[in-house]
């Protein structure tokens, strides 16, 4: 938990003062059963009016200042936790918005969306409790242990033996809920990702008419879930009742010894009231502590999970140096595999980009074209070998820098709910109309786009759903001509295209000044009038023209002439 120390920070009085006056409230509750007692025993055993009237007072008067002093505690209180959890989220976020492909590829985006949300949310609630009651409950117990055997100690034997009783039930509850709480959490964790994966996913489960199926799925998982919630609830339930049978109980042998002792004349009237006001003030505060007992144990199970995304991720890099090249871009034996995958996805791939080159991408599905361009970008860095940006490892060049240099479009294009406008210029500032009018012609998507109400300013909903696949196509490739960027890369963004549309895009894209574009294609004829070709087989690259793969490589041959009756060569 010294991850979590830096975040105390900035508050840290209030961390201080919010139990300090919530232990300030609770003395003054412990001094209200002697006002009380002398009030039964000096003011109502001798109808004196007036003395009843100023302990009244006196009453009133720690009546008021206590509410005073437990409202600044619960401010304080709410305030550090509010600013605690604040400023974890606020690293945690920035941790994910740095983390590589790989770390998402192990988190998971559900597990990441519940980091953020109930388990900070639970973090809050277990600080807020923690602050106002972790100090306070204890100290009354004590306190009010101490002041019954100052009122009479033989009277108050039931405390003596009402108190450890009570703090093993609330540690025994604790040791065996807080493990279910962690299992809680990662069962949850389950269920978001199997809700998400159905929400999105919706079509395909309708078009394979899997709904059934996935609906008993849901339902084993949701079952898991609420058994171990039904087997913590259970354990949890038992707190409050148990703890009041212990209490009535020894409330139960206070009034009978105290009885006693009143009739022996021993003590007297008000001080029995006052002995069952310090077991009442004791059953009250160990019922809050029970209940900040499960709170705080759900709190810590997700802390534990959060503490993991406080740490920056570490990536190793390799050792390989700069070198003075005269390519612009050279891939050096590179070699890669994803995390926990079984083979490599790319295999010693080697080949080198002049400036102003345009270079095609092709092969088979699964054959790593997208993973070598999510290298050139730093998404992932490679296994093995090196990959130079004007002869630097851009290993040595900043992630900021990197991408800077690149304008990307992947496979599934990402459309973001607000407006085209503010689609276009992600990542990028200060864009004129003219600038985005250009993007959106070379891209072409103007047309369509003009046609929307508001034209720049017309609204795009969550993941472009107003936009068909080829507009939203259109659409990203036209974001990434907007970006002010050296290399474009063309990640498959013309599957959606109609032929005439993908040429037409093609010719615009190759009239702008790049250093080099990246485009990958399922079609040679996307591709045949590129400066280089790369084709991936099984993580193997071939590299050549168009009209040397077709004389050297089978592969490129079928691919091409499988798809020559479908379109036109010159395509």
């Amino acid at each position: 938990m010294k991850k979590y120390l830096p975040f105390f920070r900035g508050n840290g009085y209030k961390f201080i003062l919010a139990p300090l006056l919530k232990m300030s409230e609770a003395t003054l509750e412990l001094i209200v059963p002697l006002i009380i007692a002398d009030m039964i025993d000096n003011g109502i055993a001798n109808s004196d009016k007036s003395y009843i009237i100023r302990m009244f007072i006196r009453l009133l008067i720690l009546g008021i200042s206590g509410m005073a002093v437990s409202i600044t505690a619960q401010y304080f209180a709410a305030s550090a936790a509010v600013n605690f959890v604040k400023k974890l989220r606020h690293t945690v976020y920035e941790n994910i918005q740095n983390m590589s492909f790989s770390g998402f590829d192990k988190s998971g985006s559900s597990t990441l969306i519940t980091r953020m949300t109930s388990d900070m949310d639970s973090i809050q609630s277990g600080i807020n409790l923690t602050l106002r009651l972790l100090l306070r409950s204890p100290f009354v117990v004590i306190g009010a242990c101490v002041m019954a055997f100052t009122v009479d100690a033989k009277a108050a034997v039931s405390f003596a033996v009402a108190v450890p009783l009570l703090s093993i039930v609330v540690a025994a509850v604790l040791f065996l809920t807080l493990p279910l709480y962690a299992k809680i959490r990662s069962a949850l964790d389950s269920l978001l990702t199997l809700t998400r994966e159905n929400v999105t996913g919706a079509r395909v489960i309708r078009a394979f008419n899997i709904e059934k199926k996935q609906i008993d799925l849901f339902d084993r998982q949701n079952g898991f879930l609420t058994s171990l919630q039904e087997k913590t609830g259970r354990i949890s339930s038992l707190l409050n009742p148990v703890t009041c049978i212990i209490i009535n109980a020894s409330v139960s042998l206070l009034i009978f010894l105290g009885a006693r002792r009143v009739n022996m004349g021993a003590i007297s009237c008000g001080a029995v009231v006052a002995l069952y006001n310090y077991m009442s003030q004791i059953l009250v505060e160990l019922i809050k502590l029970a209940d900040l007992t499960v709170t705080l144990t759900k709190s810590v199970a997700c802390a534990k999970r959060v503490s993991p995304l406080l740490e920056k991720e570490q990536v190793s890099k390799n050792s390989v140096e700069d070198k003075q090249s005269e390519n612009y871009i050279e891939f050096d034996g590179v070699s890669f595999a994803y995390p926990g995958a079984g083979g490599l996805s790319l295999e010693n791939v080697s080949f080198t980009v002049r400036k102003g080159e345009r270079i095609g991408i092709i092969g088979s599905t699964g054959s790593g074209k997208s993973t070598l361009l999510k290298l050139l970008a730093g998404f992932y860095p490679p296994t093995s070998g090196s990959i130079f940006l004007n002869g630097k490892n851009i290993e040595n060049i900043s992630p900021e820098e990197l991408r800077s240099r690149i304008a990307f479009t992947e496979q599934k294009p990402v459309i973001f709910r607000g407006t085209v406008r503010e689609n276009l210029t992600v990542g990028s500032e200060n864009l004129t109309d003219e600038r985005l009018i250009s993007a959106l012609k070379n891209a072409c998507a103007y047309e369509f786009v003009s046609q929307k109400d508001g034209f720049l300013d017309a609204v795009t909903e969550q993941n472009g759903s107003n936009f068909s696949g080829g507009q939203r196509q259109r659409l990203a490739v036209a974001r990434a001509l907007s970006k002010k960027a050296e290399i474009l890369i063309l990640d498959d963004a013309s599957s959606a295209l109609d032929y005439l549309t993908d040429k037409m895009m093609r010719e615009a894209i190759s009239a702008l000044d790049y250093s080099a574009v990246f485009t990958v294609s399922q079609r040679t004829g996307s591709v045949s009038d590129c400066d280089k070709i790369i084709l991936l087989e099984d993580g193997k690259a071939t590299v050549g023209t168009h009209a040397q793969l077709l004389e050297t490589s089978e592969t490129y041959r079928e691919i091409h002439f499988s798809q020559f009756e479908k379109e036109d060569e010159a395509v």
